[in-house]
């Protein structure tokens, strides 16, 4: 059977449904029975059919090749539409979508900025307001996108979110005292949480000069998987040796850091000083 571009109306997210639903229909096949397929669930499938569940690069993939001929890409294109709307670039999206979830243990290092998993709206938001030639709309959903991802730090069962930080974040200006004072803050609160542990770095850690990391500790045997930053295009992967290479980056950098009651006395004295 072979997709053609479907025309209705509504978002990318819709037409997913839409067109998902009908093929599925065309093909006298239940939800169940696309589920295994799928290798989900029966309420993932109805979920993406009544467009309220974003599908995975994967689902997308499988779809194609179950509904499409061998070099068909309607599905994936339009996963890219629906992904290119939320705020955050197609390739940081199986990090958000797929593995950030699902991690038991998640460990972040950043030398320049505080990690965007613990933001708030205004610091983001100024972050995002200078980059080059970006629209204020755009800003919007890249600040939306980002404080969607905090919710998996409010769930009932969070992950533990193990961070280390610069000591010169504490006091990079981004965006005047005010939003400073509430990004702290921030720090502080989640930091009494006992799912979350912040430590200060010294600065004069060189190993961690290298950029930013997160390192993902997924359940049932799956492969610990990072995300490492770059100017242009981050890079999430699996590869054993690249994953051992950075948990020996962030050991080295933990080696440096100071301990959490000192780090977050060091947060409050420093908090006090934007003013």
């Amino acid at each position: 059977m072979s997709v053609e571009p479907f025309p209705g109306h509504g978002s990318p997210r819709e037409r997913f449904g839409t067109e998902m639903r009908r093929l599925r229909e065309a093909a006298q096949l239940s939800q169940a029975a696309v589920a295994s397929r799928l290798g989900c669930t029966q309420t993932q499938v109805s979920r993406l059919e009544a467009a309220t569940r974003t599908p995975s690069k994967s689902d997308a993939e499988k779809l194609d090749r179950l509904f499409g001929s061998d070099d068909s890409t309607y599905f994936t294109g339009l996963r890219q539409h629906i992904v290119a709307r939320t705020g955050s670039p197609i390739w940081f999206m199986s990090w958000v979508e797929e593995i950030e979830p699902n991690a038991l243990v998640l460990r972040s290092w950043d030398p320049l900025l505080v990690p965007g998993l613990l933001q708030t709206e205004s610091y983001a938001r100024h972050i995002f307001s200078l980059e080059p030639q970006i629209k204020p709309e755009e800003v919007e959903e890249q600040v939306e996108a980002r404080i969607r991802r905090r919710r998996i730090i409010d769930r009932e069962k969070p992950p533990l979110v193990l961070v280390l930080i610069d000591a010169g974040v504490l006091h990079r200006p981004v965006g005047g005292p005010e939003v400073m004072r509430e990004q702290l803050d921030y720090l502080l609160e989640l930091a009494d949480r006992p799912a979350v542990s912040i430590q200060v770095v010294d600065p004069e850690c060189l190993p961690g000069m290298m950029g930013a990391f997160m390192i993902a500790e997924l359940a049932d045997g799956q492969p610990d998987t990072i995300h490492v930053d770059s100017i242009t295009e981050g890079h999430v992967t699996a590869d054993r040796n690249l994953v051992i290479s950075v948990r020996k980056r962030y050991e080295a950098i933990r080696l440096w850091a100071y301990p959490e009651r000192v780090s977050l006395k060091m947060i409050r004295e420093v908090r006090r000083e934007w003013t």
